[in-house]
């Protein structure tokens, strides 16, 4: 029996750290946009090169597993150097695979970082977008939690078969969309939506998925959705957990970011972690805050993940200040 088996992509992430590059802001109407910028025609000497796996559901698998909790892992993999590095690299994290891999070549991004520690990603999804229903071993998912990233084309219509056996089977679902899923529209993810337990996403997501741009409207729309559980975060500004009754919100502590790279995966599944444990609201929101804190402040996505007891101490030290009301 598992604790959580993770669905989801797998990368390599190659994060290329470059001295001469620059954030540059520019003002539409629509707002601000910032872009990250390398001289034209120049070639730019790369003082750093870190290859490491990537991709929500490895990243979700190990945090879960560092975490203690016994963790599988479904997706697809491909062949090749590259897929072979994303097995070993998993094996290494004790982190059990539950996937074929399949024809084609693996998931890859390449993490661009500014002097800012600013990032932008280039991803190119190579088989994640392929996982079948026939790829998945159904009789192997004997676990208490399912936790659904992202995916798109065959894979999401697969990822909507997951659901439902998690429903017919009495398993919890954690469900964290990305801003391509979002854009759907909720009735486009109301198959998951519908049998979700907890619902992490982020308030551009919120915003896009709800068709709201109000906190209280959105956070309210997606629980009517199914999502029995909302948490919605927002960078540096405020969260907020929704329950159905209460809005608990608070204001992050403030870290020195390095690389942002994983931060959201390591907050939806520590969450989750804390749910597991059954811990309180305000608990689940520190330990969550305590495991994005170390990823922010350290390149990569899962090199800094913390174990259970470091967590659980950090989370300690954490200070914040929680309120909650109705939501009317």
């Amino acid at each position: 029996m598992y604790d959580v088996i993770t669905v989801g992509s797998a990368t390599l992430d190659v994060f290329a750290h470059a001295k001469f590059s620059e954030t540059i802001r520019i003002t539409e109407p629509k707002g601000e946009t910032s872009l990250l910028a390398f001289p034209l025609g120049a070639k730019i000497i790369i003082e750093d090169l870190d290859f490491t796996v990537g991709g929500g559901g490895t990243n979700t698998a190990v945090a879960f597993s560092r975490m203690g909790f016994k963790a599988g892992f479904v997706g697809r993999l491909g062949k090749g150097t590259n897929s072979e590095f994303i097995h070993h690299g998993l094996e290494n994290e004790k982190v059990d695979l539950l996937c074929a891999h399949g024809e084609g070549l693996a998931g890859y991004s390449v993490i661009l970082d500014s002097m800012e520690h600013e990032r932008t990603i280039l991803t190119y999804k190579g088989v994640n977008d392929h996982l079948l229903n026939s790829d998945v071993p159904y009789n192997k998912l004997k676990t208490r939690w399912v936790y659904l990233s992202a995916m798109m084309g065959d894979s999401f219509e697969t990822i909507k078969q997951i659901a439902a056996f998690t429903e017919r089977k009495g398993i919890s679902l954690a469900f964290n969309p990305s801003l391509y899923l979002a854009e759907k529209g909720i009735s486009y993810l109301a198959p998951i939506l519908a049998r979700t337990e907890l619902l992490v996403l982020n308030k551009e997501e919120a915003f896009c998925l709800s068709k709201k741009n109000d906190i209280g409207e959105a956070l309210k729309k997606l629980h009517a959705a199914g999502a029995k559980m909302v948490v919605l975060t927002d960078g540096k500004n405020p969260l907020y957990v929704f329950d159905g009754i209460l809005r608990y919100t608070c204001i992050p502590p403030q870290v020195k970011v390095v690389d942002a790279t994983g931060a959201g995966d390591a907050f939806a599944a520590t969450f989750m972690a804390g749910l597991i444990l059954k811990k309180s609201i305000e608990e689940c929101v520190k330990m969550a805050l305590a495991n994005t804190a170390s990823v922010l402040q350290h390149h990569g996505a899962k090199n800094i993940l913390l174990g259970r007891s470091q967590l659980l101490k950090a989370a300690q030290r954490i200070k914040i200040k929680l309120t909650k009301a109705p939501l009317r």
